[in-house]
Formats: structure tokens, sequence, C-alpha cells
């Protein structure tokens, strides 16, 4: 992957990088604490707060934010050949980290050289993935252009439609990444009306579809509301579709905005795709609370990332 000069990246690419890590710090923290709680009894854990044990290993939702992470830094955005190289390569370096089947027969097409708008296209019989895979490796694309939602909105797109070319996939996508992108905008700043505001900049940029009426549903929603209550009304990602997964953990992450651990734990209880819906959360809250905000203990306890210059 050849990246573009340096003249040709924004004057302010370090900064920028800057923000896109942070959301991929608190989306990868995320994703090792929710994959802990499959295949356990984890009742216990969850109500009386006790960490699972180290090491929380990350799943396909961070090796995939990964490689948006990498196009991000050679090319100062979305560029979805590059995008769809990674994917497919990372894949292939290391597939057994929970890709789900039909992200493994898309990212398998395209290192046997198909297209990848071929690929993505002739998922569910043409149809395209309205699946939350595009949701759970955004962030950093909302941390990247933070200052510009029309930005956010464009490669947050692009980033999903390599592998999801049914427009609700891609939705999924917009919302998380404006709702991190306005999270940053909120840092040091977060008061008791900011949730609402955060939820109502998303609705107003999320294409009109299932995903956008599930967040209007959950704007209704109490933030006080018990989280197994708003599960039941919202979906927690068990049909693994944006719509079944983007408005609760949105919700989540607006209810939570200045708290990452308070965020982690109310999002573990409502179950359902419990790493994802977490990594969704955590790359969203990371950019209003900061590196420090998320706790040492559960960085150290994460399964250390493959990047040059760790936080």
């Amino acid at each position: 992957m050849a990246p573009y000069p340096d003249s040709m990246l924004p004057a302010d690419h370090t900064e920028r990088m800057a923000r896109a890590r942070l959301s991929l710090e608190g989306l990868s923290v995320g994703d090792g604490f929710g994959e802990c709680f499959f295949g356990m009894n984890a009742d216990g854990l969850i109500a009386s707060r006790r960490l699972p044990a180290a090491p929380w290993c990350w799943t396909d939702d961070t090796a995939m934010a990964l490689s948006i992470y990498e196009v991000l830094n050679e090319f100062g955005g979305i560029d979805c050949d590059a995008l769809a190289d990674c994917f497919a390569r990372r894949h292939a370096q290391d597939p057994n980290r929970g890709y789900g089947s039909m992200a493994r027969r898309i990212l398998f097409s395209i290192e046997r050289g198909e297209p990848w708008a071929v690929a993505a296209q002739n998922a569910f019989s043409g149809d395209g993935s309205m699946g939350n895979g595009g949701a759970m490796r955004v962030g950093p694309v909302g941390g990247y252009f933070a200052d510009d939602l029309a930005a956010v909105v464009e490669h947050a797109r692009r980033s999903a439609m390599v592998t999801h070319a049914h427009p609700d996939g891609q939705a999924g996508a917009i919302a998380v990444a404006v709702a991190a992108a306005c999270a940053f905008r909120m840092r040091g700043d977060v008061h008791v009306d900011s949730g609402r505001i955060l939820m109502d900049t998303v609705i107003e940029y999320t294409p009109e579809g299932p995903t956008r009426s599930g967040l209007v549903k959950a704007r209704a929603l109490d933030f006080g509301e018990d989280v197994v209550t708003a599960a039941r009304a919202l979906g927690n990602g068990g049909q693994v579709i944006s719509s079944d997964t983007v408005p609760l953990a949105v919700w989540c992450a607006a209810r939570h905005l200045d708290d990452f651990e308070q965020a982690m734990w109310t999002t573990v209880s409502a179950w359902g795709d419990i790493d994802t819906n977490c990594a969704i959360v955590g790359s969203i809250v990371a950019l209003a609370v900061g590196l420090e905000g998320i706790p040492q203990e559960w960085r150290v306890a994460r399964e250390p990332l493959p990047l040059k210059g760790c936080m």
C-alpha cells in the first residue's frame, strides 16, 4: 500500500491520529473486556463488578479497527481499495479472531482477487450486509475527523461499504462515527444534557432506515432506565445487525460519557453481542474521557496491540 505524499496529508495529521488512537484504545479495551464474558457464568462477576482474569484478548472488532487506523495514517482518510487490502491481509495472517461467517466469506473473496464492491454486494443474496461490523470498527474515523461532521459521515460510509453494501449497515457506521466525533467535542465539558445533545446529533446525521429509527426510540428512553429493560426495547446485538446493536450502544455511551468504567459495566449487563457492544461504547466514551479516563488496570489487562508506539 503506497501512502500519499506527506504534502497531501492534513497539516494537523499527527493530532488527528492521536484522536484516532485514543478511540482505538477505548475500542480495543472494550472489545477485550466484553469478550471475557462469553462462555462463562458471568452474572456474579457483573453483579459484584469483579474484573475478569487477564489477558483480555481482542477480537475481529479490534483487528478490523487496526486496519482502519492504518489506512487513516497512510492516507489521511479512508481509501476503500487500501482498506479492503488491509482487511484481507490481516484476516489471512490471523483468521481466528472471531470473524463472522459472512465476513469470512467476503474477506476470502477479496483475498482471491474479487473486487471488494462485488464481494460486498454479493452478501445475503445480493442485498449486502446490514450487520454491525461497520459500526464496531469505525470509532477512529470519528476521532480523526472530529472537527468536520460531513467528513465523518463520508469516511464512515467508505469504511463500511468495503464489507457492508446494505445502506443500513453503512448507517450504523455513520451513527457510531458521529457519536465518537461528538464525544471528542464534549471532552472536558460533559454536563447533564450532553448525552441528549449527542444523541440528537447522531440522529440528525444518520440516514433514514431501521438503525435511525432505533436511535429515535433510544432517544426517548430515560438514562435512568434499567439497561436490561432498554435492551428489550432496543435489542442488544443478538441479531448481529446494525439496527439491533447501534441504538443501545449509543444510548449506553451517551448515558456514561464521563465514566468509561461505568459505561462498560452497564453495557455488559445488557448481554447480547457483548464484545461488539463494548467495543462501540469504548470507542465513543474514550474520546470524551481521554486516556487518563480509561483505567490503567484495564489497559494492562487487554492483550497488546500490534502497533508501533502504543500508548
